[in-house]
């Protein structure tokens, strides 16, 4: 069952000028904030249009990224520019906000209408129902570049109450699929037929991913589902395959906030960690400190697997073979649990 209520009424959240022209040289250019989205963009688009993702790799945080005058030069360039939004990537709407003539502009959480009454997390029992506020401690650089100093001033900019990680729910990709391909038409009349194809055999892929996991959720009914996370990353994923969030509240949203864990509640944590009915610990790898590494070496000590999950394409993946690998690690995890 989808985890977002994905309205066809919010299926379209574009702003920016309607009649924003290709570039001179009639190639269409996208800049997304983050690798995940430049992936769903460059199969909807094909090998014609140019995409360029601001944020690479597993190293860079994009709760705290402050853009670069670069950064900023290739949105105002690009004829469409996706981002994440919820509070996730907030440099990017400091720079369009900015700009007298903006370019076409797709936002993933407004796109599926993701607001904080639609996702309230603290009240929910399923992994993909927890409350996730986001800010992180660190600030990434682009390396040898000057960075805007506005930028760092809407770290703490997040919808309250809402699990912005939306690229972990497959069902909201193939929502934010489409609605990449309806927009290239839009700019691009001529290929409309070509992106519309291409993100249906997107969408092919992901909901086999979609499948899978709910297979996983079949499969391993009865076994144990629950698990304790880091960071509130995976949750919608988590869900699908039929597990449950068992992290004692308040955890999970002081490590994305990078506040401190009180004594007490850590305490809590490292105790369900311990209980032996966990069917493993879902580990952000991408954003630790020393009270997740706790958390982590109990968890090995008393037997319970890790999964570690990432913010950002790692390297050499696509989102779908990403996604894959990704299930195939929950799926390592339920089976050695249930052996």
């Amino acid at each position: 069952m989808p985890l977002l209520a994905l309205g066809t009424a919010s299926l379209l959240a574009l702003t920016g000028c309607a009649t924003t022209a290709p570039a001179d040289d009639g190639i269409l250019t996208i800049v997304t904030s983050t690798d995940v989205y430049a992936d769903l963009a460059a199969r909807v688009a094909g090998d014609d249009v140019e995409v360029t993702s601001i944020i690479e790799g597993t190293v860079q945080d994009p709760h705290s990224y402050e853009a670069t005058a670069r950064d900023r030069l290739e949105i105002e360039n690009a004829d469409l520019v996706i981002s994440n939004g919820g509070g996730y990537d907030p440099f990017v709407e400091v720079i369009t906000d900015a700009m007298d003539d903006a370019p076409h502009t797709l936002v993933a959480v407004e796109v599926l209408g993701l607001t904080e009454d639609d996702d309230d997390h603290a009240e929910e029992e399923h992994a993909g129902d927890e409350h996730a506020d986001d800010e992180h401690a660190d600030e990434d650089e682009h390396a040898d570049e000057e960075h805007t100093d506005e930028d760092a001033d809407h770290e703490h900019d997040h919808i309250e109450g809402v699990n912005e990680h939306v690229w972990y729910s497959l069902d909201a990709m193939i929502e934010v699929v489409h609605s990449i391909a309806e927009e290239l038409a839009e700019l691009d009349a001529a290929n409309a037929e070509v992106y519309e194809a291409n993100a249906e055999a997107l969408e092919g892929e992901i909901e086999a991913l979609h499948e899978r996991a709910e297979g996983l959720a079949t499969e391993y009914a009865g076994a144990a589902d629950e698990v304790v996370v880091t960071e509130p990353v995976a949750l919608y994923l988590l869900a699908d395959a039929g597990l449950t969030d068992a992290t004692p509240e308040g955890f999970s949203e002081a490590i994305e906030e990078g506040t401190d864990v009180a004594p007490a509640l850590l305490a809590a944590v490292l105790e369900e960690v311990e209980s032996g009915h966990l069917a493993f610990l879902a580990y952000n790898s991408q954003t630790e400190g020393a009270e997740t590494q706790l958390v982590r070496t109990a968890a090995e000590e008393a037997g319970v697997a890790v999964v570690d999950f990432a913010e950002n394409l790692p390297e050499g993946e696509s989102y779908v073979s990403w996604m894959q690998s990704n299930l195939d690690a929950i799926e390592s995890a339920l089976a050695a649990n249930a052996a």
